[in-house]
């Protein structure tokens, strides 16, 4: 090789890949049911249960939220949440755990859940808990 071409090799090499860094990344995958599963035990089980009957002090019960009106059933709402009317459908639940506070203004719970991926699999796992 001539001393010029190996010069430019790195230049070349960087060059083909520049396309590659900067194009759109893809939509992130779906997570298997099972994660829904999971990542309700790792960020909600300590203030829900989703045991048909079971109750928490801290937070509702959740078995059969999808289709259910917002505050309905035997728990120490936030007089925020009860002045709501909406249902909880999969749009609204995943309005609601991406800023609890955006949605209701006043509301008890504090904490989200800001990765989309995540709050799909958690509802997806709370549709699938029934009353």
């Amino acid at each position: 090789m001539k001393p010029k071409l190996i010069v430019l090799l790195p230049a070349i090499a960087l060059a083909s890949f520049v396309p590659l860094l900067t194009a759109a990344s893809p939509a992130p995958a779906a997570m298997a049911p099972a994660e829904g599963s999971a990542l309700y035990r790792q960020r909600c089980i300590g203030c829900h249960s989703v045991e048909a009957g079971r109750n928490n002090p801290a937070g509702p019960n959740l078995a059969g939220i999808v289709g259910r009106q917002a505050a309905a059933g035997e728990f120490g709402y936030s007089p925020a949440l009860r002045k709501s009317k909406f249902t909880w459908t999969r749009a609204k639940l995943d309005e609601f755990l991406a800023g609890p506070s955006s949605l209701v203004p006043g509301t008890r719970m504090v904490i989200g859940v800001s990765n989309a991926v995540e709050r799909k699999a958690i509802i997806d796992y709370l549709a699938s808990c029934k009353s």
